[in-house]
């Protein structure tokens, strides 16, 4: 008996670059050519980001059943939320995106460019996680029931299907740096952790959670499964969760750091959100022992930069830092 194996849809630019950052890693304590990024952030359509790789997976199986529409869930500034209305226009599918809140309530950078991609926004009110995804599931019969084919893309584009485009950044990464010890990332709903635990096993993969959602360990475990023989579990995985705060997408004195520490060593913008907290985890690793001098060391940029012009704390941190003369 044959399977048939997940359709694919070409949607980004790979494979992304690897670029040195030998002028952080000195500000850190590494050496020059210990740390490296993988510029997942130049993936190419609707702004780049990390999301595209999941998509190009989630979105060729949509195709595969004949959708027409894209239905997905997040917050107002979810980076995949933006990605997948973006797939939608390149395709010429209709998008939908279901948020919690109202209008109004936000302000985020990337609701701006959802309303350039086309994508019609539904608010869900004060709802919890589990709530907004049975929403998203009301308005995916809703869609039906106009004579749509919808497709419901899993919160965060993340499921095992999904994590099949970081299998493909793991074999990148691994011919871009040969003897790659450590590969640090945000961890938001399991996907991208996933895929590169998959790849590189799980000793050398370090997610640094953002607090996107509860359970994300057991959900890396879940995701990556298929994807490997290792027999994956929790323990095995290397995860901080120090860097979380007062909760997802919280600005955090330390990840306030390190957004100015980026971009003064290296012009690299990170967000407040994701790549903010994942390279805080990397200072901190660096400083308890976890990641050493003369380790090869790649820092994975999922992108979300659109995500910072929204952020109010963001913006006014800096601000205050901006010197006139």
């Amino acid at each position: 008996m044959t399977t048939t194996p997940p359709r694919h849809v070409d949607l980004g630019t790979f494979p992304t670059p690897v670029e040195p950052l030998p002028r952080l890693a000195a500000v850190m304590g590494l050496q020059p050519r210990d740390l490296w990024i993988k510029r997942d952030d130049l993936t190419g359509l609707g702004g780049g980001g990390n999301k595209i790789r999941k998509l190009e997976w989630t979105v060729g199986a949509a195709l595969a059943e004949g959708a027409d529409t894209l239905v997905t869930t997040g917050a107002p500034q979810s980076n995949h939320a933006r990605l997948t209305a973006a797939a939608a226009a390149r395709l010429g599918l209709d998008s939908v995106l279901v948020f919690p809140g109202s209008p109004g309530t936000s302000h985020s950078g990337n609701l701006v460019l959802d309303g350039l991609l086309g994508a019609r926004v539904v608010w869900a009110g004060d709802v919890d996680a589990a709530r907004l995804a049975e929403e998203a599931a009301a308005v995916t019969e809703r869609l039906r029931g106009q004579g749509k084919r919808p497709a419901l893309i899993p919160f965060g584009g993340s499921s095992a299907l999904g994590a099949r485009g970081y299998l493909r950044c793991a074999e990148e990464l691994e011919a871009q740096i040969p003897g790659l010890q450590h590969a640090v990332v945000a961890l938001g709903s399991g996907g991208t952790m996933a895929g590169l635990v998959a790849g590189l096993g799980a000793h050398r993969v370090l997610g640094v959670d953002t607090g996107a959602r509860s359970g994300v360990a057991a959900a890396v475990c879940e995701f990556a499964a298929p994807l490997s023989s290792a027999g994956i579990t929790t323990d095995m995985l290397r995860v901080r969760e120090d860097h979380i705060g007062k909760g997802y997408g919280a600005l955090t004195d330390e990840v306030a750091a390190v957004l100015s520490m980026t971009a003064r060593a290296e012009g690299v913008i990170l967000d407040p959100t994701y790549t903010g907290r994942a390279m805080a985890g990397l200072v901190s690793a660096v400083r308890s022992g976890d990641i050493r001098p003369g380790e090869k060391t790649v820092f994975i940029h999922t992108g979300g930069l659109p995500g910072l012009f929204g952020h109010q704390n963001a913006v006014a941190f800096a601000e205050e830092h901006l010197s006139y003369r």
